[in-house]
Order: C-alpha cells, then structure tokens, then sequence
C-alpha cells in the first residue's frame, strides 16, 4: 500500500511538467505534422496533400542544398567541439594554477546569449570596420579587407569557426565531468605498468568517459543541426545560399514564401534526422 501511495505521489509531483511538456512539446510536434499534410496558408487554405509535400522535397533543390550544407556544419562544427573541449578538458582536469578562474573564462562565450555572441562576431568580422581585418591588414598577412561573412568562398567557414568557438564549452565542461569520474588509483597503476601518457588516454581515460562522449556527442549534434539564430543574424542564409541550413530554408519557406505545408514537412524530416542521430551514437556506444 505503501509503495502504490509512494508511486501515486511521484505521479502527481511530475504532472506539472507533464503538462508543460504536453503543450510546450508534443502539441506543436502533432500540429506540425498535420501541417505537413496540407498546403495552407494557416487561415483560409487547408488543401490536403497526404504525402504530396514530403514527396515534393524530393525535387526541390534549395531544401537538398539547405541539407548539403547543414551536414558539412554539423560534422565540422560538432568535431571542433569535440577536438577544443577534450583538450581544455584534459588541461583543466590537472592541478593548474588559477584552475577556477580559467574554468570561468572558458566558460564565457557558451554564457554570452547567441544573439549578442552573433552581433559582436559580425561587427569583428565587418570588411570596412571589423578588428579581424584591421588585425590580419596590420600584421600584412593581407592586403586589403576582406568580407568573411560577404563572399562565397568564406561565409560557410566564417560561419563554422564562430560556432566553434561560440559552443565548445559545453563540450568542454562535459568532458571535464567525465575525467572527474575516473579513479586515480586507475592512472597509478598504470604509471606502474609503465604505459606512456598516449596508452593512458586510450586504455583508460577514453572507455571510462565514452558513455559522457556519447551523450555530449548526441546533444550537441541535435543542438547545432537545427541551429538557427546565429547563422540568421550573420549571413541570413547567403551568399548564395552558401550557408543556408535547413532552419534557414524552413524558416523562409514558411515565413516568406507562405508554404506552409512544406515548411511543416521539412520540419518533420529533421526531426527524424535528429531521433535516428541519437539511435545511431547510443547504438555504438553500447557496442563500444
């Protein structure tokens, strides 16, 4: 009796944010599926189109573009996190000098609102006032301004390195809370084992935090695939569509062009993109 109270009470604890879930989350998720169904303009047009939209993207080559790009984005993007995060990490996890002022300072680009953080890096990278092109014109590393954010052949990269550098925190502090789990006693015995500081990372240091590696890997890569606000204020999705993610192209598809239906479809397949990501890393992470 006890324990069927005990559940009912932890019901009731949870119903709150049940709730908030149900409408903040699963009501938007089955509206815009229905939406996908229909070409609709939300007011007075609901033509239903079943598969119509989904089949439609197939031949709509700014959506396979927006595609294209969001992969090359997210691979780069999610390896920088991992790369900078592991080796702050591992920095961070020694008995350094002034360890908690460094952990706050490598914090802060991850504490700076995406808003805020995409302004300050489209003023440093402006061709005709921006510091970075003062600085590189300055060391005569180049001859005159250039428009990182402006041209075809840099956007995308610009683009990339900022988000890097913008997410690699949470990456970092991730990591760090994995190394702190590791017991010393197992790097002890393995500096008496005489492995070199390489056979520790890989035997030892690597399997212990591959579970936290999993978790950051898949948060971070459903985070920044369906990333959108910095790439909208810095480029807007140009030059050319160089750097138009799938947010982007969703977010004009329905918001300018008023295809709402096909908004709505995109919208799905990105959601099964993100659910068939976080299969595939718990997937070899359990094989690991």
């Amino acid at each position: 009796m006890g324990k069927f109270l005990d559940r009912r009470f932890t019901l009731v604890l949870m119903l709150p944010a049940l709730c908030i879930a149900a409408v903040l989350i699963l009501y938007p998720m089955c509206y815009g599926f229905y939406i996908s169904l229909f070409d609709t303009n939300l007011v007075n047009k609901w033509e239903f189109k079943g598969v119509g939209n989904y089949l439609a993207l197939l031949n709509n080559a700014a959506f396979r573009n927006s595609l294209w790009v969001n992969i090359q984005f997210i691979v780069l993007v999610v390896l920088g996190h991992m790369v900078i995060g592991t080796v702050l990490a591992l920095q961070l996890n020694k008995a350094i000098k002034a360890r908690a002022f460094w952990r706050c300072l490598l914090m802060l680009p991850w504490l700076i609102p995406e808003v805020v953080y995409a302004l300050l890096a489209k003023w440093v990278l402006n061709p005709q006032y921006g510091v970075f092109n003062y600085t590189l014109m300055s060391l005569g590393i180049i001859d005159a301004p250039v428009a990182w954010l402006g041209e075809i052949a840099t956007a995308l990269s610009s683009v990339i390195v900022v988000s890097i550098l913008k997410g690699y925190p949470f990456t970092m502090i991730m990591v760090l809370s994995g190394l702190q789990t590791v017991s010393g006693d197992l790097y002890e015995a393995a500096e008496m084992d005489g492995c070199t500081p390489w056979q520790t990372f890989w035997r030892i240091t690597v399997p212990s935090i591959l579970p936290v590696v999993a978790v950051t890997l898949i948060l971070d890569t459903v985070t920044w695939f369906k990333h959108y606000t910095m790439v909208a204020i810095m480029t807007g999705g140009g030059p050319a569509k160089t750097t138009s993610l799938v947010s982007v192209t969703i977010y004009k598809t329905a918001f300018e062009s008023f295809k709402f239906g096909q908004a709505g479809a995109m919208a799905v397949i990105v959601f099964v993109i993100c659910y068939l990501f976080g299969v595939f890393y718990r997937r070899l992470t359990h094989e690991s």
